[in-house]
């Protein structure tokens, strides 16, 4: 059976095509960019060459080799061996990827002379991972394996579980191109599990290709056209065209396998579309010959012999042993089927000569050897290492006596002098009763101390507290005062410069005057008049802000007393809405009430709180309202007040679902004057207030909890103990 190459020599360093084209586009200015905004000669301009290459490399492979080689020439002039080794694999992989073996092999070995100079084995193990790739992908198993088992082994040493993971699917892969297609799927399966462990979905697809590939060799068909199709559906995923091409070429063989021609078509030119669209010229003489050998089976050798001639020459000038194998065989059955005996007789030595190359005798013996080498080394490392272990065990015990010996003689001394330090500690401890009795008194002592302290000094906060907060209401309220005075006068000229306004206005229409000056007059009027109502406005508008002042610095009693929490919030909940209610008859609101039975009586300021609690619900009335007349349709206003009793504090929730306030905003919520009304509709000084009560006067807090165009939710906790 005629086998095409694995996917796994799609397995490279970031050089994986995936995304969109825009998404690439993009992604390829910034990089130009960045490379551009820093010519300087360091490791950074080195980095973002490397990564300029990767993204270019998805589209272009021969600007990606000449922006990489930018950066290993810039890495070997200033001396960065980790940017040099990156360039040098990475230029590894794009020759092979352009089946260009002969320089992908050439930077490959620099780089493990590079890595084997710094003793560097997770690079060394990236290294021979390349190296198989390259033996393989050309038909080479035995190389291709003494590679892969090298990298194995060394990727374990230093628990690169990625670098482990990628070189069990090449070792799978070169298996199945032997024909051990049992051992293939043990090593498959087990990748295939790591893999999906660590979240490598590149090798995930991979590993699906060639375990598809070997249930197909054992005739299982159903799990190998499940393999091809998760591949398939995880490649296009990530936007790797090259590998569901390799693919969909599977697909293809399988189904002409079964002699289901018409998909073995549909899949094989779907197959040769892809990779044209790609530019994949190593994958194209695959796509060509399984359509190839479907043209043969349907009796067409002329169409057979055209693709397969085409797919040999690409497969020579790639030197792809595999692909010449199988061209050379479909061939030589398309020439017997034209009656041409001489080309099928050429053309079936050719098939022979490198069937014999690829699955020998002695490349079965040569791989099998260097298999049992590589599990035989393991063997002996660990008995060297269990050999190691058990002699260390054993100094450690030769350890471990003289220690004892050592413990045993000083015990003796040790119950030598226990003896005669006995009465001593019997004297000590007498003397360390009576000492820890006077210390427990003394302690005593200077708890209730520090009891006392603590309360003169809470009490001598809050009075500083109360102090400062009515030397502030004295201040505010003089000024409000003093600038009431001259406001009043404002506001009352305003009045009687309209009624002026007015009589001069009748006073015009009197006079004989020209028309134009007339219309003159009438203009200046109307300006007259509308400043005047303008300031009137304003007038009013300043009025109410100092009332509010007044209002803010207004002294309370201060004193608490025991208040049903629920009756009072119960209370002005009501008449808050009641007086929305007397100033517009057409709105209706929603009000949920949960009130906590067991919140019982709470030591509050009755008036203070009452005050706090008539601004929130107004402030929540209002916020429905103004949602309701910009959204009439299909909008219930409601408003929830819950109350709520913890372990050692009360708690009371006002939540509206009206406009709710910017997350800009919120931090300014409380602060004096700040609003977010309209311009006449209210003070700022209401949220003030009722943030002093609340945090200064009742030593609780007061915050908001809200989102823009849903909800606002203002939370009161007060504390219940009155010592804060």
């Amino acid at each position: 059976m005629l086998r095409c190459r694995p996917l796994v020599l799609l397995l490279a360093t970031g050089l994986l095509p995936g995304g969109g084209a825009l998404a690439q586009t993009r992604a390829l200015d910034s990089l130009r960019q960045l490379v551009a905004s820093h010519p300087q000669a360091d490791t950074t301009r080195v980095r973002r060459l490397q990564a300029l290459a990767t993204e270019v490399g998805k589209q272009q492979p021969a600007e990606a080799i000449a922006v990489t080689k930018q950066a290993l020439a810039l890495a070997r002039r200033i001396t960065d061996p980790v940017g040099e080794g990156q360039a040098l694999l990475r230029l590894g992989t794009l020759y092979r990827r352009q089946a260009d073996f002969a320089p992908a092999l050439e930077y490959t070995e620099q780089a493990r002379t590079l890595f084997t100079r710094r003793t560097d084995r997770a690079g060394l193990s990236n290294v021979y991972m390349q190296l198989s790739l390259i033996y393989m992908v050309q038909g080479s198993p035995v190389p291709a394996m003494q590679a892969a088992l090298k990298g194995l082994h060394l990727a374990e040493q230093v628990g690169d579980q990625q670098a482990k993971v990628r070189l069990r699917v090449t070792l799978g892969s070169i298996y199945n191109q032997l024909g051990d297609y049992r051992s293939a799927v043990l090593v498959l399966q087990t990748a295939l599990r790591d893999a999906d462990q660590i979240g490598d979905e590149r090798a995930v697809a991979s590993a699906l290709n060639v375990l598809g590939n070997s249930y197909q060799q054992q005739q299982r068909y159903r799990p190998a056209l499940a393999s091809y199709q998760r591949a398939i559906a995880l490649n296009r995923k990530l936007g790797d065209s090259k590998s569901e091409a390799i693919d969909e070429i599977d697909v293809a063989e399988l189904y002409e396998e079964q002699g289901r021609h018409p998909l073995a078509l549909l899949h094989g030119r779907r197959a040769r579309q892809l990779t044209r669209t790609g530019n994949d010229l190593f994958s194209l003489p695959a796509a060509e010959l399984i359509l190839a050998r479907v043209y043969l089976a349907l009796n067409q050798p002329d169409s057979a012999i055209v693709l397969a001639r085409h797919g040999l020459q690409l497969s020579q000038r790639h030197r792809n042993n595999e692909n010449i194998r199988n061209a050379s065989d479909v061939l030589a059955r398309a020439y017997s089927a034209r009656g041409d005996s001489a080309r099928a007789f050429t053309y079936l030595q050719l098939y022979v000569a490198y069937k014999d190359t690829l699955s020998g005798e002695e490349v079965q013996q040569q791989t099998s050897a260097l298999r049992y080498g590589f599990e035989l080394d393991k063997k002996q490392q660990q008995i060297a290492l269990l050999t190691k272990t058990r002699q260390l065990q054993a100094q450690k015990s030769a350890r471990q006596r003289q220690q004892l010996y050592a413990l045993l003689a000083g015990l003796g001394s040790l119950l030598v002098l226990a003896s005669l330090l006995w009465r001593n500690v019997v004297l000590k401890q007498r003397a360390n009763r009576q000492l820890n009795e006077r210390n427990d008194q003394i302690a005593r002592q200077r708890d209730n101390l520090d009891q006392t302290l603590h309360q003169l000094q809470a009490t001598q906060r809050q009075l500083v507290q109360r102090e400062k907060m009515a030397s502030l209401g004295e201040l505010t309220a003089g000024v409000a005062h003093e600038i009431q005075n001259p406001l009043n006068f404002v506001n009352n000229f305003a009045e009687v410069s309209g009624e002026l306004l007015a009589e001069l206005r009748q006073e015009l229409e009197t006079e004989p005057l020209p028309p134009p000056r007339r219309a003159i007059l009438r203009v200046l009027l109307q300006d007259l008049d509308g400043m005047q109502q303008k300031i009137a406005e304003h007038g009013h508008r300043a009025d109410s802000i100092v009332k509010g002042m007044l209002e803010h610095s207004r002294a309370s009693t201060g004193q608490r007393r025991p208040t049903d929490l629920n009756t009072l919030v119960d209370e002005y909940l009501r008449l808050s809405y009641h007086g929305l209610r007397a100033k517009d008859k057409n709105f209706n609101v929603l009000i949920t009430t949960h009130l906590d039975p067991h919140i019982g009586l709470v030591e509050v300021v009755p008036q203070d709180l009452s005050r706090v609690l008539l601004n929130l619900f107004t402030n929540a009335f209002y916020a429905v309202a103004e949602k309701q007349r910009h959204l009439p349709q299909g909008y219930q206003p409601e408003v929830k007040v819950c109350t709520r009793r913890h372990a050692d504090e009360v708690e009371i929730r006002v939540r509206d679902n009206g406009m709710g306030i910017a997350a800009a905003l919120t931090d300014k919520v409380f602060q004096p004057f700040f609003t977010t009304k309209p311009p006449g509709e209210g003070t700022g000084l209401g949220l003030s207030l009722s943030y002093d009560v609340v945090t200064r006067v009742h030593g609780g807090t007061l915050s908001v909890d809200t989102q823009e165009g849903d909800f606002a939710e203002f939370i009161v906790r007060l504390p219940l103990s009155v010592d804060y």
